[in-house]
């Protein structure tokens, strides 16, 4: 008998520390009227923009619809090289090769579509050489990225979610930013101008390095495809 009111007055006192929990806890704000206020605010300075400069309303839409994507979707550069190694998860970093995909077939259809009706391919001053120093400063930046919990767009994406570690990343993000574009000639002249400039329509052929910068993103999005289902496996 003394074994049963003990049980039971165990019992009381769980659910009455859990009805006391659930008191203490306060009902979550309503933020749909705040979401119908920023849309609003995003429509009428989108409008606004426009009067002035129909470029500026153009990057202003473009960039609310690619912070909202990327909010939603937790897209994030970083997560597609951390999560594999971190959690096995390559969920990430196979949207990664599928945007990669898409944008290689688009970039190209642009680019040969110039070079096929004689104008300045787009986009060609961003081929730069290759060098030592590329491989450094993707090593440093990389490191920076994991630390930090963000690339740029992720670090962003965050700042805007009210992450406080992300906001003190974006600070010397901006002054790390400041101070390569500062010493960037010195950079190039004594490192970076000493690598080659690689465009691979140069070595293959627009068809030939269509399909060869394809086939790599098929066989990087393969791989990670196997590596989660190992990591799966060895969990289970």
């Amino acid at each position: 008998m003394s074994e049963i009111n003990s049980t039971e007055t165990s019992a009381s006192s769980r659910r009455s520390s859990r009805a006391s929990s659930s008191s203490r806890r306060k009902p979550k704000k309503n933020q749909i009227p705040f979401g119908i206020g920023i849309f609003f605010f995003i429509v009428l300075f989108g409008i606004y923009l426009s009067t002035k400069s129909s470029s500026l309303a153009f990057f202003w839409i473009t960039g609310n619809a690619f912070g909202f994507i990327l909010q939603k979707s937790r897209f994030c550069f970083t997560a597609s090289m951390r999560d594999p190694l971190l959690t096995g998860s390559t969920s990430v970093t196979r949207a990664v090769m599928v945007a990669l995909a898409i944008a290689t077939l688009g970039f190209t259809a642009i680019k040969y579509g110039a070079h096929i009706n004689g104008l300045p391919i787009p986009g060609q001053g961003y081929i730069v050489p290759i060098s030592f120093a590329t491989i450094v400063g993707g090593v440093i930046f990389g490191i920076g990225m994991v630390i930090a919990g963000g690339c740029a767009s992720g670090t962003l994406m965050r700042v805007g979610e009210g992450f406080q570690m992300q906001m003190l990343s974006l600070v010397f993000f901006v002054i790390g930013s400041l101070v390569g574009a500062n010493n960037f000639g010195w950079w190039h002249k004594v490192f970076i101008s000493k690598g080659p400039s690689v465009f691979l329509p140069d070595i293959f052929g627009w068809a030939g390095a269509l399909v060869v910068q394809l086939l790599i993103i098929a066989g990087v999005y393969i791989l990670a495809d196997k590596w989660e289902n190992k990591k799966t496996n060895e969990a289970n």
